[in-house]
């Protein structure tokens, strides 16, 4: 008989394959049940926050690791994944905090947690303790990862030499993930340096060596499945009411496409006392895949149960709101994918309020193609044709939702909200239930740690400097994109 020990390790060994291909949702079940069965077996608790964070459930992330910190309070790896859900999740203080003193017991992933801790001071904004960490040194800049930061830290002394460093790491390295990392952060210098076509060239190189194949025709498909079922004027299932209804009506999500605005318009609205910005909060998608799951989406919506929509709605929530800062009384989710999901949140969270912000396609375009989204949930950024074809889609089926589905939806025009921003955010805030702060208008004062693409132009206030800049990269567009613009 193998003994206790050897067992429980090959079953950490099992669910570390899992998250090694990506199986999340497995590895974060198999991992409950082993913890159901041993209650005290730390690395367990490990697995499953570590099978949490990619699926964006940071706040059962930060309630396993917490469960897992009360049985071994010093346990390295609990440490710096909590590290990281916490900043994952805006609260960037008490990370660095913790990465900081985990450091200082030289424990045995230092060079994780040092990465770790420098991520999260370059997206607070702390570039001075930055450039200090990078100078004292450590074994993490042994790490070919390092280039990223020692780039970063060259920056502030010569950036013409950054760009270099960082263009050469990108075309040297063969780790996918550091060359998108190193060659976007160069494409963007070399954007805001005019070198237009060089910018488009290195992005171009980058799609190339690391975008795998996106399945464009299946993301078309299911839009048009929904476009069908929206078709007949009418709903194809009634709204879940609860007694949660009332938390419902204060949730409010945005519905646009990438880099159409959508983080400007959360640090507005997060400055509001009464908005919480909980960022892209991946908690539609839990939805989603929740009916998915029980076979219901699109076209048998009208079956789900009362129970099955209650427990549903109550883990959105759940995240939701512990993602939300204290005091605010209504939450914004940014998530990205609202737009292919609004049959699913109008079933399960009736009530809640939507906001759509849409710019010209073109700015859309090419700030997306200069960007580093994620390679396979993103993959359709790897082409301007797939991201015209994509945004054809949201302009097709979101006002027809918003009319048909009956939501309680306001729509934002991105250059009218640089131009007329009180009475744009008026608006918005009027549809939301709330009313105006003059806060609102100063974006830049918030102090909130800004997780997306947009981190550094949201720290100045609001301006036109993105407006009309797909024409630095007209060489790239042709007619096809006449309609949509």
């Amino acid at each position: 008989m193998k003994p206790s020990g050897s067992s429980h390790l090959s079953e950490i060994e099992a669910i570390e394959r899992l998250i090694a291909q990506q199986r999340f949702s497995e590895a974060v079940e198999r991992g409950e049940a082993i913890i159901a069965r041993q209650p005290k077996l730390v690395p367990a608790f490990g697995c499953v926050v570590r099978a949490l964070i990619p699926t964006g459930r940071l706040a059962r992330a930060a309630e396993t690791a917490d469960r897992g910190l009360r049985l071994a309070p010093a346990d390295p790896q609990l440490n710096l994944l909590k590290g990281i859900v916490e900043h994952r999740l805006g609260q960037s203080e008490r990370a660095i905090a913790r990465l900081r003193a985990l450091l200082e017991r030289k424990p045995p992933n230092e060079v994780e947690v040092s990465f770790a801790l420098a991520e999260a001071m370059h997206r607070a904004g702390r570039k001075e303790e930055l450039d200090a960490f990078v100078e004292r040194g450590g074994r993490w800049l042994d790490d070919e990862r390092a280039a990223v930061f020692a780039g970063r830290a060259l920056l502030r002394r010569d950036r013409g030499k950054a760009m270099e460093h960082l263009e050469s790491t990108a075309r040297g390295t063969r780790n996918a993930l550091l060359k998108r990392i190193a060659g976007f952060e160069a494409v963007r210098l070399l954007d805001s340096e005019g070198r237009y076509r060089e910018a488009f060239d290195l992005a171009s190189f980058l799609h190339r060596e690391t975008t795998p194949q996106f399945d464009i025709g299946g993301l078309e498909a299911g839009v048009r499945e929904q476009q069908e079922l929206l078709g007949r004027g009418r709903p194809w299932f009634h709204a879940k009411a609860s007694e949660r209804t009332h938390d419902f009506e204060r949730l409010v999500f945005v519905v646009g496409m990438p880099r159409s605005g959508t983080t400007l318009l959360e640090q507005m609205l997060d400055r509001h006392p009464s908005i919480g910005g909980i960022g892209e909060y991946e908690g539609i998608f839990a939805i989603h895949e929740s009916l998915v799951g029980l076979g219901l989406w699109p076209r048998e919506l009208r079956a789900l149960q009362p129970a099955d929509a209650a427990r549903i709605a109550g883990e959105y929530l759940a995240g939701a709101l512990a993602r939300r800062r204290a005091g605010a009384t209504h939450t914004f989710d940014k998530t990205l994918h609202a737009w292919q999901m609004l049959p699913a949140a109008a079933c399960v969270l009736p009530g809640a309020s939507f906001v759509r912000i849409a710019r010209d396609p073109r700015d859309t375009a090419i700030s997306m193609f200069l960007s580093n989204f994620h390679p396979r949930s993103w993959g359709f950024t790897a082409s301007l044709d797939m991201i015209r074809r994509v945004i054809a889609l949201e302009r097709a089926i979101v006002p027809k939702a918003f009319e048909v589905l009956g939501l309680r939806a306001v729509s934002v025009v991105y250059e009218d909200l640089v131009d007329q921003p009180e009475r744009e955010i008026r608006r918005v805030l009027e549809c939301i239930g709330v009313p105006f702060d003059p806060v609102v208008l100063a974006p830049e004062a918030n102090t909130r740690t800004v997780l997306t693409l947009s981190y550094e132009r949201v720290r100045r206030s609001i301006n036109r400097s993105s407006i009309g800049r797909w024409r630095n990269y007209a060489f790239a567009f042709g007619a096809e994109w006449d309609a949509l613009a």
